[in-house]
């Protein structure tokens, strides 16, 4: 079956025509568009296939299974929320790229070959980059464009690297299929992929612009970049034993960084990385098809998981920052008071994160963990049980506690706008649907169990993950009384990019100093020196010439010295400017044409 429309052209189309509308209308529109662009998404079934001839290539348009349904379900579930969160909204330009950069996300994850990913590729980089402009500040403008120079940089490598790819292969495919980090320019595609699922020392990027974009574009953001570039890891590089290790890192070392962080979305930022950490150990543990299949199976989930909950915590977030104007965990506190039911949709995505049972990420984070101790990586385990007690002291504990308990910073404000609850409600009931019900959600992953299902709701999983809850939370609280936990400073925390700024400063100065002082040397010795030189001896060398041989001549002759220096200086000026009587003239060029008889009469002799 071939779908009568791009899963994705919808949400593309439907991006187009948002200039055009205003007030209810476009509200309608916007709650209706994901609907329908969902309802047009489920018609597609796996092994749907359109394919276009490009200038002799031929393009995988659209090739649809499991995988690439999967994540087009979540990001049609994300758009809806999204959209339906940001009804409020009067920036016209703001909804647009955001319906367009949602359905890029889309046309992304059924690309079936690598230039089509390319252009979906870009086109994510260059709509999502409005979500940070659209707050209008000179420091998101800022911010905006390294995120864009990044997310380009990223388009630049999966470009080299297809490009390389296409040449290495024999029969000249470009079908974007499973790869070794051995063949030839896969290694770009990997680090391309790799700067979109921020990886260690390619993050900053994600701390520094998602905290700094407007309250809905933060919704957007959290959902579709990332999780399109963790779809692409487990289609191009499953069973990479790469991504075992640099997943493991990825789990721990924000971590440390979110729980001396201030700004409560930037918290968010690095639990974000802490999640992605998770699934790259997923998507490397096995290849699909062979093992368990809990490891790429948990990553996919997962990533499913966290679109729903991470999201629901963005939008907690910027209910808050909507209504208060602060986002400083030392700015806030006591809202509970007056928002009690965005405090409670941000316990559930809390909940939800820290892998409380009944909650969505019980039934995935665990998969990966499980994957991991079934392979034998036992470090890589520990370090995952590490991070997962440390998710829920920043994520689980720290955002609710700072923001809605804590303190009571005096703060008294209106409850978050109502489209913003139905959306938050949305996702909290789904965070509790998918946790109780797993079913659902296990029967649209991409790998098939066999006879290994994973059953999370086992007495050894419950008891297990409610003992890590419970000592984490204890450690908080101890930390907390004994005054010991990080206190909330109004502080910037230092991060890989301030080597990247501080030194793309100091690389700028002294390429600065070295280039432009190359520069003005060479323009002192060519232009002043050698060339004016040149010119210089070119303009009078003629003049001097014929003075030089016409002084001995007049000498000959008895003339005095006043009317030889007169004679001297006419022919020289005459020759320099070229102004001889007609009859001089007229005699060179008849010399000049003797000349050339003569030499031409030799040359035929």
């Amino acid at each position: 079956m071939i779908p009568d429309l791009h899963p994705g052209a919808l949400l593309l189309l439907g991006g187009l025509l948002v200039p055009l509308l205003r007030g209810r209308l476009l509200q309608v529109f916007l709650c209706v568009l994901p609907i329908a662009a969902l309802v047009n998404m489920i018609g597609v079934q796996a092994g749907a296939d359109i394919r276009l001839g490009f200038m002799g290539y031929d393009l995988h348009v659209v090739r649809v299974d499991k995988l690439s349904l999967l994540f087009g379900y979540l990001f049609h579930i994300a758009a809806m929320l999204a959209s339906i969160y940001s009804l409020h909204v009067k920036d016209r330009l703001q909804l647009s790229t955001g319906l367009i950069y949602a359905g890029s996300a889309v046309g992304a994850v059924f690309a079936g070959d690598l230039i089509t990913l390319f252009v979906f590729w870009e086109l994510l980089a260059l709509t999502s980059v409005f979500q940070v402009w659209a707050r209008k500040s000179k420091r998101s403008a800022g911010t905006g464009l390294r995120y864009l120079m990044m997310h380009i940089f990223s388009g630049l490598l999966l470009l080299a690297g297809a490009t390389w790819y296409f040449q290495s292969q024999p029969d000249g495919s470009l079908g974007f299929n499973a790869m070794t980090l051995g063949q030839p320019g896969s290694l770009l595609i990997f680090l391309a992929f790799g700067i979109k699922c921020a990886f260690p020392f390619f993050h900053t990027w994600l701390t520094d612009a998602y905290p700094e974009a407007t309250p809905t574009g933060t919704v957007f953001l959290c959902s579709f970049t990332t999780k399109t570039a963790v779809y692409a890891m487990a289609r191009g590089f499953p069973g990479a034993d790469e991504l075992v290790i640099i997943g493991g890192c990825m789990a721990m070392f924000p971590i440390f960084y979110a729980v001396i962080e201030n700004d409560l979305r930037r918290v968010l930022g690095y639990s974000m990385i802490n999640q992605i950490g998770f699934m790259m150990v997923g998507i490397g543990l096995g290849e699909p098809g062979v093992g368990t299949a809990w490891g790429i199976n948990g990553a996919v989930a997962h990533a499913f998981n966290d679109v729903l909950f991470k999201g629901l915590l963005f939008m907690s977030m910027g209910a808050v920052l909507l209504r208060t104007g602060r986002i400083n965990g030392s700015d806030l506190g006591g809202l509970y008071k007056s928002m009690p039911w965005t405090t409670g949709f941000c316990i559930v995505g809390a909940a939800s994160i820290s892998a409380f049972p009944a909650f969505s990420g019980f039934v995935s984070k665990a998969m990966v963990m499980s994957a991991a101790a079934e392979e034998g990586h036992f470090v890589i385990w520990l370090c995952l049980l590490f991070a997962s007690a440390g998710v829920f002291h920043h994520a689980g504990i720290k955002i609710p506690f700072f923001a809605f308990f804590g303190h009571d910073s005096g703060i008294r404000t209106k409850e978050a706008p109502f489209n913003m609850l139905v959306a938050m409600g949305a996702g909290a009931f789904l965070c509790v649907f998918i946790g109780c019900a797993p079913k659902f959600l296990y029967d649209l992953l991409p790998v098939d169990f066999g006879d290994n299902v994973y059953r999370p709701y086992t007495i050894t999983h419950i008891i297990t993950q409610t003992q890590i809850l419970f000592f984490s939370a204890a450690a908080f609280t101890f930390l907390m009384l004994r005054g010991i936990y990080p206190p909330e400073l109004r502080s910037t925390n230092l991060d890989f990019d301030w080597f990247v700024r501080k030194g793309s400063g100091l690389f700028y100065r002294c390429m600065d100093c070295v280039l432009n002082g190359i520069n003005k040397a060479a323009h002192r010795a060519c232009v002043n020196g050698v060339t004016k030189g040149l010119s210089g001896f070119f303009n009078d060398a003629p003049a001097r010439v014929a003075v030089f041989v016409m002084v001995p001549v007049w000498a000959s002759t008895g003339m005095n010295q006043n009317l030889l220096q007169e004679k001297k200086d006419a022919l020289y000026n005459r020759v320099r400017l070229g102004t001889f009587p007609i009859g001089i003239t007229a005699l060179f060029a008849v010399l000049l044409l003797a000349l050339m008889f003569l030499f031409s009469f030799r040359g035929t002799a």
